[in-house]
């Protein structure tokens, strides 16, 4: 890569996003202690969309909402923008509860994509939202081959709006060098992370809810939340940190950290754009074992992730959003894998967060009715539009348990109340992740010499390890 792609990268900041639409001016912390009806621990997406629905079900609710930073800080502030309909730990539903089951899930996220755009209009924020489905190509031929039986395997859980595209109807939305072949879905859209979340937070405020900033929640036990500046008491404690969860006491190998990097380019041209096509303004994935994902931001530039270091030790968090030069690298020999004609062009911005992950890789919404303790999270990256479902979800528990209404078609979904056995002790946890990761990368680059239609053994191998399958 050459250095002058990236010189003058920005690289943290939190993220793109926030040096696009600046930073929050934050809210008071707690000021001392005090009682709620329902407490929301975190201010991402999950927190901000449950606290907007419990409080337009029951507007007499008294609810607070508690957020270490600043509303937006972590994952939903630094995402790809990606809202589709991808739910992790679909296949393991299936196997524990039933096709149907996961079928209804499915479903039940495909409307959650379309629920996602109809409430953001409706409370007038203006989050660069723009519906043009979710583009995943193949380029090699094991690729390919996992994307038929992704194809085949999307359509068998009611998805009959996806459409399959060989190479020559693939290029005509997105010219992809060397791309066989392309699955797309109607269910997804574009959107810009920081606009959407911080139009959530005014929007909820403006329904009456209560949000703390700069107070970190230390522990979460039944009907208390305890923070450095005093203890909110509430019936409902509903933890929504995701990939900060770790921090919590006793919550240290509840959800693993994982992190992932992203990119932003300079502004592309007329010209540059009318080579690579991206008309439709499709989100874009591919079938790599270690995948990418990219927007075509609503200014014209091109925002890109993927995996770079995967995992920091003991769960560790970073602050900034600050990213290794390799990473950057690795990401940017990705857009050029994919657009060569883009070589030339800059990296402006560089930055990561994390996301959380089961230690099966299965999200869940929980609410103990012995102690009314909620969750919801475990999302593993797809947590734009799942925030919104497990949201739904969780008021609707919380209704049901308060007796203010009854089961709902969301209290039936398969992945309330799944139960999941903690992450392993370090080493083995970084050790883990990182060989897995490895391993991954490693598979790829032989799919690439190789050209064989044959998945890597090895990342099938991965797969079983880490619990993924």
């Amino acid at each position: 890569m050459s250095s002058s792609a990236v010189s003058g990268t920005v690289n943290g900041g939190v993220s793109f996003w926030y040096a696009d639409d600046g930073l929050p001016v934050q809210r008071d912390p707690l000021a001392g202690d005090e009682s709620a009806d329902v407490v929301v621990v975190g201010g991402g997406y999950t927190g901000l969309w449950t606290a907007y629905y419990l409080k337009k079900a029951a507007p007499f609710l008294r609810i607070t909402v508690l957020e270490q930073k600043f509303c937006g800080y972590g994952a939903s502030g630094r995402n790809g923008g990606w809202l589709y309909n991808g739910v992790a730990g679909r296949e393991r539903y299936a196997k524990l509860h039933g096709h149907e089951a996961a079928v209804r899930l499915q479903k039940a996220m495909n409307a959650t994509v379309a629920e996602v755009v109809r409430a953001t209009r409706e409370e007038g924020i203006e989050a660069d939202v723009h519906v043009g489905g979710v583009l995943e190509v193949a380029y090699t031929p094991a690729q390919l081959a996992r994307l038929k039986e992704f194809h085949a395997r999307e359509l068998s859980y009611g998805e009959k709006d996806r459409e399959l595209y060989g190479a020559r109807q693939t290029a005509e939305r997105i010219r992809v060098a060397d791309a066989v072949g392309s699955s797309w879905t109607p269910h997804g859209a574009r959107l810009h992370p920081v606009k959407l979340v911080k139009g959530l937070a005014a929007a909820v405020e403006a329904l009456g809810v209560t949000i703390h900033e700069r107070t970190p929640v230390t522990e979460i036990r039944p009907k208390h939340a305890v923070t450095p500046y005093g203890t909110v008491r509430a019936p409902y404690i509903l933890r929504c940190t995701e990939g900060f969860t770790a921090s919590l006491k006793g919550q240290r190998r509840t959800w693993l950290p994982m992190n992932s990097s992203m990119i932003a380019t300079e502004p592309l041209s007329q010209e540059q754009w009318d080579g690579i096509g991206w008309e439709g303004r499709e989100t874009l994935g591919d079938m790599a074992h270690a995948y990418m994902y990219a927007q075509r931001t609503a200014d014209g530039r091109i925002a890109l992730g993927g995996r770079g270091v995967p995992y920091r030790f003991a769960s560790r968090t970073d602050n900034d959003g600050r990213t290794q030069p390799a990473t950057i690298e690795a990401l940017h020999d990705i857009l050029v894998r994919f657009f060569p004609s883009l070589a030339g062009v800059r990296v402006t911005h560089a930055w990561s967060g994390v996301l959380g992950v089961p230690r099966d890789w299965c999200a869940t919404v929980t609410l103990d009715r012995s102690t009314g303790l909620g969750w919801a999270g475990g999302y593993v990256g797809s947590g734009v539009a799942t925030t919104n479902l497990a949201a739904r979800t969780l008021c609707d528990l919380v209704q049901q348990d308060s007796g203010q209404a009854g089961p709902t078609e969301l209290t039936a979904l398969p992945w309330v109340n799944h139960r999941v056995r903690k992450w392993e002790p370090e080493p083995l946890r970084w050790l883990g992740v990182h060989g897995m990761y490895a391993t991954y990368r490693t598979a790829d680059r032989r799919e690439l010499l190789t050209h064989s239609v044959e998945s890597a053994r090895l990342a099938r191998l991965a797969d079983r390890v880490a619990g993924r399958h």
